[in-house]
C-alpha cells in the first residue's frame, strides 16, 4: 500500500510539473514571439473588458473581408428551385453558384488538364478551401437563427462578440430540421416543428424513448464548458456561459451548418473549417472525427467534451471546466439516442435503395445511370446509404499552388470521408468545409476533379437523381 501511495503521489507530481512546464513554454512563446507551439495560451494576461473591446472594434473589418471573399467566389443570391424542396419545405437553392475566370467556361475548364489549369491559376475560386471567417481565431460560430432560439428558450446566448455567421440563410438546412426515429417510423417527424433543447425535451419524447435513450437525449441538450463559451477570460462571449451542447450544432439531430476549425492540425493556418454534419443515418457510419481516426459513436461522444470542444487542446479543456463523461452509462445512453436518428423518407427509392422506375421521372434515372456509370460516384457512394464507410483523398491540390486565403493556408485537404449521400438536399453547404453552396456546384466540382467529362444535360439529370435521395 506504502508504495502504491509513493507511486501514486510521483504520479500527480508529474502531471502538475508537465502542466506548469506547458503554461510556462506558452507564456514564454507569447512574450518572446518565438517559436511555434501546439497549445493555447493559458495564463491570459489581458483584462476581459479589454479582450472583448479590442476584437469588437476588428469585428467589422473581419467580417467586411470574409464576405468580400464569399461575393468574389459566389452568386450568393436567393434563387430556390421551382418545385423542390427540403422535407419541412424549405426551397433548395439552384444553380451554379461558384464564379468561373474571367472569358472561360466550364466546359473549356474541364476539358484541360489538371497541370495546365495548376500554371495558368484558373482553378475557379470557389472551388478552392473555404476560410473560417476569421480564420487566425477559429471557435464554434452559430448561425443567427439558433441563437435567437435557444435565447428565447433557454435565456442562454450563444452570440460571439467577435464574430458573426458568414453564409446567407438561404443556403443552409431548414430550421428547426424534422426529426425522424429508425424505431418509430409511424410517427414521422417527432420535433413537431420544434427545435429539441432541455426546456422541451422530456414532454416531446416521453413515452417514445426508452430510459436510457431518454437520459441521453437530457445529456446531448444539456450545455456543457467550451473553448469559446465558458466562465473564463479568454471566452468570446460577453457574460459567463453555462457552455455548449451538443446539439447546439446538430440540431435536432441533423445540422445547421454551425462551423468551427478541426481540432487536430496544427499549426492555425492549415486547420480546415468545419460544416457540421448530419446525424441522420448515424447507425450506418464507421468513421468517425475530422481525421476518421475514431472507430464508434461511443468513441466520437466522449471524445468531443474532452478534447474537440476545445480545439483538442486537453491542456485548456482543464482550465475550462472538461466534462468527463462515465463510458459505462452516460456515453452509451447518448449514442443509443443518436444511432436511432433516421434518414429523412425517399419515396422514389426502393428497398435496396434504388430508383423505383415506376415513379420516378426520366432525368432523375439518367441521372442514377449516370451515377452508376460516366460520372463515378458510386466508387465512393454506393447504394443503399450511398457512402462506402471509407476515406478518399481527391488530390485537389493538383489544380493549383498553395497560397494563403483570408489567414488559412490553401494547400491539400488530405483523405475526406465518404459522407452518405440519402437525404442530401436537406444538407447543404456541400463538401467538408462548405465551399459548395448547391448540389450544382458539387457536380461541377467532382466534374472537374473526376476529369468524368459530362456534358450540360448530364449534369442536369445527376443533380435530379441525387434530389430524390
Amino acid at each position: 500500500m506504502k508504495l502504491f501511495m509513493i507511486k501514486y503521489r510521483r504520479r500527480v507530481l508529474l502531471i502538475v510539473f508537465t502542466a506548469l512546464m506547458v503554461t510556462l513554454a506558452t507564456a514564454y512563446a507569447q512574450e518572446s514571439g518565438k517559436g511555434a507551439t501546439s497549445y493555447s495560451p493559458v495564463d491570459i494576461r489581458e483584462e476581459f473588458a479589454s479582450i472583448m473591446a479590442r476584437m469588437k472594434g476588428a469585428t467589422p473589418d473581419i467580417m467586411k473581408r470574409q464576405m468580400d471573399l464569399l461575393n468574389e467566389r459566389y452568386d450568393l443570391s436567393d434563387r430556390p428551385a421551382i418545385g423542390v424542396t427540403m422535407s419541412r419545405g424549405k426551397g433548395v437553392q439552384e444553380g451554379v453558384r461558384i464564379k468561373l475566370p474571367k472569358n472561360m467556361t466550364w466546359g473549356k475548364l474541364a476539358a484541360m488538364s489538371p497541370g495546365e489549369i495548376r500554371e495558368k491559376g484558373l482553378f475557379p475560386a470557389g472551388f478552392f478551401p473555404l476560410p473560417f471567417p476569421n480564420h487566425p481565431e477559429g471557435g464554434m460560430l452559430f448561425p443567427k437563427f439558433q441563437i435567437d432560439e435557444i435565447k428565447k428558450q433557454e435565456e442562454r446566448d450563444l452570440t460571439r462578440f467577435d464574430l458573426e455567421f458568414d453564409l446567407p440563410d438561404h443556403f443552409l438546412p431548414e430550421f428547426p430540421a424534422p426529426i425522424y426515429l429508425t424505431t418509430r417510423p409511424d410517427l414521422g417527424d417527432v420535433s413537431k416543428g420544434k427545435l429539441v433543447t432541455i426546456m422541451n425535451y422530456y414532454e416531446l419524447f416521453n413515452g417514445i424513448l426508452n430510459p436510457k435513450q431518454l437520459e441521453g437525449l437530457r445529456l446531448l441538450v444539456t450545455p456543457f464548458p467550451q473553448q469559446q463559451f465558458n466562465q473564463t477570460e479568454d471566452r468570446r462571449s460577453e457574460k459567463p456561459s453555462r457552455g455548449v451542447a451538443c446539439l447546439d450544432c446538430h440540431a435536432n439531430g441533423h445540422t445547421i451548418a454551425a462551423t468551427h476549425l478541426v481540432g487536430d492540425i496544427r499549426p492555425q493556418e492549415f486547420r480546415h473549417r468545419l460544416d457540421t454534419p448530419t446525424l441522420r443515418g448515424v447507425n450506418i457510419q464507421r468513421l468517425f472525427g475530422s481525421q476518421r481516426a475514431l472507430k464508434s459513436i461511443e468513441d466520437f461522444t466522449e471524445f468531443e467534451q474532452r478534447a474537440a470542444y476545445f480545439d483538442g487542446d486537453p491542456v485548456i479543456a482543464t482550465k475550462k471546466g472538461v466534462n468527463i463523461l462515465e463510458r459505462g452509462s452516460q456515453v452509451h445512453f447518448m449514442a443509443e439516442f443518436q444511432e436511432i436518428l433516421d434518414f429523412p423518407p425517399a419515396t422514389k427509392l426502393n428497398i435496396y435503395g434504388e430508383l423505383d422506375p415506376a415513379g420516378a421521372t426520366p432525368s432523375e434515372l439518367k441521372g442514377e445511370k449516370l451515377f452508376n456509370g460516366k460520372a463515378r460516384c458510386v466508387a465512393c457512394h454506393p447504394a443503399p446509404y450511398y457512402t462506402d464507410n471509407s476515406m478518399h483523398n481527391l488530390r485537389a491540390e493538383r489544380f493549383y499552388k498553395p497560397r494563403m486565403i483570408n489567414g488559412m493556408m490553401a494547400s491539400a485537404d488530405g483523405p475526406i470521408k465518404t459522407f452518405p449521400l440519402r437525404g442530401i438536399k436537406d444538407s447543404p453547404p456541400y463538401l467538408h468545409d462548405g465551399r459548395l453552396l448547391t448540389l450544382e456546384d458539387t457536380v461541377e466540382f467532382f466534374n472537374l476533379i473526376l476529369q468524368a467529362g459530362l456534358n450540360v444535360q448530364e449534369k442536369k439529370d445527376l443533380v435530379a437523381f441525387m434530389r430524390a435521395l
